[in-house]
């Protein structure tokens, strides 16, 4: 993996820190939270409504965080939004050693929490591009995303442990704990003030953003690629069915759950090699059809071992999507544009995820469990290269003479920013 960031980049290295540390008391809290509502209610729709109550929140605060990052000091929104977040997560550490906690609380605060994480993450990935050279871009994606896989592996194994020796009044702890290192690390931070005169967030500014968004070929590319791969081949919501109806080995779903993120760990940590590839487009699309394949192969496994196998191959291959697409945003989009794309990004890789755990299990209880593995996989690999085939400008990008490329390469070299 290329390390140039963190040795050139004082600001990165803050950005690194503070994302790994918010990712891990994130991840902490995930885990505590739809246990503590399965413990309180003894309802598995319970649990699942958090999911439906958080989707409000990030579709309308996603817009307006991006739009609101475009205008404000996005540092500034970091600093303030993070320490919101602590303050909405001691109250459910609160309500946790209370002697009968309060559901309603939970439902109210995950909305409140979830409504600061969608007005937080535009400027943070608005920010990062800001924070290293030009040609350093792909290394500093593949880098943040390495930090986020180690929050992702290290906070549901800690989580587990918390829960099950001190309470989830705990995990809350630890999350408020990680909040706070990581909005001191946004104040150690210099300013970046924008390149160019603001205006306040508005209806019309969201607008323009996406109206600039579908104009663009290579960007939509990277929006149906995700959006194809996640709501056509997500499986994680048949793990516990594949564990149980399965192979009848309920102490391995953990397994199941980590595979992924330890294929994408491993492929992160091999990841010098993308900052030699420019034709971005191609390598999304072929990334993505692996990640289908892999997954269906999954479900067609003999053995949890090899589904496990599997599924750390498509982690891999979708993180290496995941790396191009993050490097064609940061590479090609205006400074004055990048707070209202990255929240239209965040819908991309929000709703996708959300619309594929339905599918997966209406195809389960209809089919099969590995009817929907396989069939999941089958048509992500159908949708990516149906999307390669209509956005030929998407399968053709080259960063080194796509004319967005081109333009914010040279922006940048006149702030002294190349």
């Amino acid at each position: 993996m290329d390390t140039t960031p963190l040795r050139t980049s004082r600001d990165f290295r803050l950005l690194f820190l503070a994302g790994t540390v918010f990712y891990f008391g994130a991840m902490v809290s995930y885990v505590a939270i739809p246990y503590q509502i399965y413990t309180l209610t003894g309802s598995n729709f319970a649990v699942g409504a958090i999911g439906i109550a958080e989707l409000v929140p990030i579709l309308v605060f996603g817009l307006y965080g991006g739009a609101l990052a475009d205008h404000v000091d996005r540092r500034r929104l970091l600093i303030f939004t993070g320490l919101g977040q602590a303050v909405f997560t001691a109250v459910l550490a609160v309500n946790a050693f209370l002697a009968d906690p309060h559901v309603w609380v939970i439902f109210a605060v995950s909305v409140a929490l979830t409504s600061c994480s969608a007005l937080q993450r535009p400027s943070r990935e608005a920010l990062l591009p800001r924070t290293v050279r030009h040609d350093e871009l792909p290394a500093a994606n593949a880098l943040s995303s390495f930090g986020i896989q180690l929050g992702l592996f290290a906070g549901p194994a800690v989580g587990g442990v918390l829960v099950a020796y001190v309470g989830v009044g705990w995990c809350f702890l630890v999350d408020v704990c990680g909040l706070l290192i990581a909005s001191s690390l946004f104040v150690l931070m210099r300013s970046y003030p924008h390149r160019e005169e603001t205006t306040p967030p508005s209806l019309a500014g969201i607008k323009e953003g996406m109206v600039y968004a579908f104009r663009r070929r290579d960007l939509l590319g990277t929006y149906f690629v995700d959006i194809a791969a996640m709501l056509l081949a997500m499986p994680v919501v048949l793990f516990p069915a594949m564990v149980e109806e399965i192979f009848d080995r309920p102490e391995l779903l953990g397994l199941l759950y980590t595979a992924e993120v330890v294929g994408a760990m491993v492929a992160t940590g091999l990841s010098g090699w993308t900052a030699r590839v420019h034709h971005h487009g191609r390598a999304i699309v072929l990334a993505a059809a692996v990640y289908g394949a892999m997954i269906a192969l999954a479900g067609l496994m003999p053995s949890i071992w090899l589904v496990a196998l599997f599924l750390a191959f498509a982690g891999a291959a979708d993180m290496i999507s995941g790396i191009f697409r993050s490097t064609v945003w940061s590479q090609t989009i205006p400074e004055a544009m990048r707070g209202r794309l990255a929240g239209i990004e965040m819908l991309s890789y929000s709703v996708g995820p959300l619309g594929g755990q339905v599918r997966a299990g209406i195809t389960a209880d209809l089919w099969s469990v590995r009817g929907a593995f396989v069939s999941g996989g089958l048509a992500c690999v159908a949708g990516v290269a149906a999307t390669a085939a209509v956005l030929h400008d998407f399968w053709s990008y080259d960063a080194r003479t796509d004319e967005h490329a081109v333009a914010e390469r040279a922006v940048r070299e006149a702030a002294g920013e190349a």
